[in-house]
């Protein structure tokens, strides 16, 4: 049986994969494990803005409840504010309903411990377990005055609004900032903190319905804020995805600046006040080439680790380093929050904008993006994880790192949290790279199908 935890928790189609009994289950262990060792456990619970969340938040506090612990809810707020608020309000665990990125049919449960960081594998399996094969023999359920209950914190957003604003030590008077909130969780905790920051702020994408979720906006596409950045005259312009973990910028030219650029300029920045602890960043290994050769350039090293931001967490933490992330736009900066956090990033940037005294574009030619072409191949999510073992795909593959090998690189990898497979190809022919990265794509999609 395929393993329930993806790399970013549990995650499927609400009330179809992701159904209530699954989420009640989830509460009921989660609460079991996370907290075995207090009395009374306190688990901090949050979504995003999906018409689902309600539904699987009401069974994920039951399961919590029924376990005897106390369920904290603090309803819509970004999945990195909630990494945040169980450490302030000193919960046992944090738990998440959101499928951050993914289209409004997903939803998803992932979870904290008690000092924000996402639980390592180990962790997450006793959790699967007691899912699957139910509750230890020795378990009792509670009754009576034990029975746990939810409660209602009413201030969690304003602390999170001032723990982002506490992150720097700038005013933003003077500057024009465009956001694009994916009709997610930071609709409105991003548009306020950048506000009493002293910024003008134009907002799009922040009337969220539970339907519109990310639906051609936020950081998957950033297109129109590109084109909004240029029409408004304004400064800079950030997009976040759907539960604000990660980060898209936009320059005053209205040109992208991608996960990679953001940082290789906060890595320069870090560096220029002393604060780059080891000299040294975390990527992984789909960051472009040009991410290797700017560092390169400037004096820093780069560890590189397998795609998802909790394994470049897992080297931050394990070799002491504070900047790490990924091209998709989870930047992770352990100086602030525990996990990535696009509004904290987008603090940052706009800091070292405004410390350096000048615009994002001259920031971001630290780094020249070498070519690079990418396609979702679309399979059988039982299947995703067999392309290596595939002979007709792995000769294919073969094929083609032997013509790379000399001038670029391909990288093929299974998405954790969907029914993919990702191909990226680096090289010096855009066309060419387009046409082989298609034609392995469609080729992983007849086999895997």
């Amino acid at each position: 049986m395929a393993r329930m935890f993806g790399t970013d928790g549990v995650r499927g189609i609400a009330n179809q994969e992701l159904t209530c009994d699954l989420a009640f289950r989830l509460g009921q262990a989660s609460a079991y494990v996370l907290a075995s060792d207090v009395h009374r456990p306190t688990i901090l619970v949050g979504r995003d803005t999906r018409i689902s969340g309600e539904m699987l938040e009401s069974a994920l506090v039951a399961g919590i409840c029924s376990v005897g612990a106390r369920a904290v809810l603090v309803e819509v707020l970004p999945t990195p504010a909630i990494a945040y608020l169980t450490r302030f309000y000193e919960a046992d665990a944090g738990a998440v309903i959101s499928a951050s990125h993914n289209t409004v049919e997903y939803n998803g449960i992932k979870f904290f411990d008690k000092n924000g960081y996402k639980l390592p594998d180990a962790v997450e399996d006793k959790i699967e377990d007691i899912v699957k094969n139910g509750m230890p023999a020795d378990f009792e359920a509670p009754t009576g005055e034990r029975v746990g209950r939810p409660v209602r914190q009413r201030n969690a957003s304003r602390r999170y609004v001032d723990f982002v604003k506490e992150t720097t030590d700038v005013r933003l008077d003077g500057l024009h900032v465009v956001l694009d909130c994916a009709q997610g969780a930071s609709y409105e905790v991003a548009p306020q903190v950048f506000r009493e920051l002293g910024a003008q702020v134009s907002c799009y994408y922040h009337e969220p319905d539970g339907t519109n979720i990310n639906d051609n906006c936020g950081s998957t596409h950033p297109r129109r804020l590109c084109e909004l950045v240029r029409e408004l005259g304004a400064d800079v312009g950030f997009a976040f995805d759907g539960d604000a973990d990660r980060l898209m910028a936009v320059d005053e030219r209205g040109s992208l600046i991608n996960g990679d650029q953001v940082m290789a300029i906060l890595a320069q920045y870090l560096k220029n006040q002393g604060r780059l602890r080891h000299g040294t960043m975390v990527a992984t290994v789909m960051s472009n080439m040009g991410l290797d050769i700017a560092m390169k350039k400037n004096g820093i090293k780069i560890e590189k680790t397998k795609v998802g931001d909790r394994y470049v967490l897992e080297k931050m933490l394990a070799d002491g380093y504070v900047l790490g992330g990924e091209q998709s736009g989870h930047v992770i900066l352990l100086d602030h929050n525990t996990t990535g956090d696009g509004l904290v990033t987008a603090v940052q940037v706009i800091s070292a904008m405004v410390k350096a005294q000048q615009p994002l574009s001259r920031l971001s030619s630290i780094m020249t993006m070498m070519p690079q072409s990418q396609f979702a191949a679309h399979v059988s999510d039982a299947r995703k994880y067999d392309f290596d073992k595939n002979e007709t795909i792995v000769a294919a593959i073969q094929k083609l790192e032997e013509k790379y090998k000399e001038n670029g690189r391909l990288v093929i990898r299974a998405s954790g949290t969907e029914p993919l497979v990702r191909v990226m190809i680096e090289g010096p022919d855009q066309r060419e790279m387009d046409k082989d990265v298609y034609t392995l794509s469609k080729l992983i999609e007849k086999e895997l199908a």
